[in-house]
């Protein structure tokens, strides 16, 4: 199924887009981007399924991808380019290089978009924390965090409007890897996952186990039996929202950022989960100087990766002008 926002009407028949897609765990976001303002112009919305296949998730992604050049050609957008979010790990050069989501690994996923544009393959949390860098919550800042909390949780630094990659693109890992840790009163062993906590199907999963007989069948359902009062419910979202502020609290004592910013489907549904996030992570920032740093919900809500993704192809587009009109101008 595809859900449609319609295109709004555009006077200016030379505008500059990109395709933007955010593909993650639960859905695949396309959208045409216009350019320099980030306004998106059309969007459609599908389920991802990725127990289907990579090959599967592929073929939709792109099927996606063809129908919005398509609708861009035929109203005669200048379409720059392709961005494309992923929600694996990434490296430099645009390669795949993980298939915890969906088994991309080794596949030429950046090659296949190229067939239809000129493509860049992104991190989705890289990709939407260039969006929001450039037009949501982050524009205030030189130095942030942004955290994605949805079906996965990851991170990134953003430093002068750039998220940083770190020397193999890896530098994005917040809840995948154990936080070992040994009992000091009984010896036992604890190797707790942040993505087994404080994840959106981790909240399903952890609800479900202790509710068998009236399960939740998605996140929203445990935050709204949250919200009416179900004691349980109450725990589950309590400790996820700690958990996550665990590690952001982490991230402020090693990477000292003036401010961290929220995102992702989960990380922005508020009250108790939101409210236990905050209250963990000022309580674990070691620095009193750093401990009121704004902690601040994503500006762009559930557009900001398929924007970002966009972005990517603008910001390439730029440096390769720059470095067009210095050229011109050394000779």
């Amino acid at each position: 199924m595809v859900v449609n926002k319609p295109m709004e009407q555009c006077s200016n028949l030379t505008q500059i887009c990109a395709i933007g897609l955010d593909i993650g765990g639960t859905k695949i976001a396309g959208g045409v981007v216009a350019l320099p303002s980030g306004q998106v112009l059309l969007k459609q919305v599908m389920p991802t399924q990725p127990k289907r296949g990579g090959e599967a998730v592929l073929t939709d992604a792109l099927a996606l991808a063809e129908r919005l050049m398509r609708e861009a050609n035929a109203i005669n957008l200048n379409v720059l380019g392709m961005g494309v979010g992923v929600a694996e790990l990434v490296d430099l050069e645009g390669n795949v290089t993980s298939e915890h989501t969906f088994a991309w690994r080794d596949t030429p996923v950046q090659a296949s978009f190229a067939r239809l544009a000129p493509a860049i393959v992104e991190s989705d949390v890289r990709a939407a924390a260039l969006a929001e860098a450039m037009f949501g919550a982050g524009r205030a800042f030189k130095l942030f965090a942004y955290i994605t909390v949805g079906t996965g949780i990851s991170y990134t630094l953003v430093q002068e409007g750039r998220p940083y990659t770190g020397a193999r693109g890896n530098a994005l890992i917040l809840a995948s890897s154990p936080l070992t840790t040994t009992c000091m009163e009984c010896g036992t062993v604890l190797q707790p996952i942040l993505d087994n906590i404080a994840s959106g199907p981790a909240l399903v999963a952890r609800y479900n186990q202790r509710c068998s007989d009236h399960p939740a069948g998605r996140s929203e359902d445990v935050l709204a039996a949250a919200t009416a009062g179900d004691l349980v419910a109450v725990q589950m979202v309590k400790t996820a929202g700690e958990a996550l502020g665990v590690s952001a609290g982490f991230l402020v004592n090693v990477l000292d950022p003036e401010a961290v910013i929220v995102g992702g489907g989960l990380g922005l549904a508020g009250g108790l989960y939101w409210e236990s996030f905050i209250a963990s992570t000022r309580g674990h920032i070691w620095a009193d100087a750093a401990r009121d740093l704004p902690l601040l919900p994503a500006a762009l809500g559930a557009d900001a990766g398929l924007i970002g993704a966009a972005a990517t192809v603008w910001r390439k587009h730029e440096e390769a002008r720059k470095r067009g009109s210095e050229e011109a101008r050394r000779r």
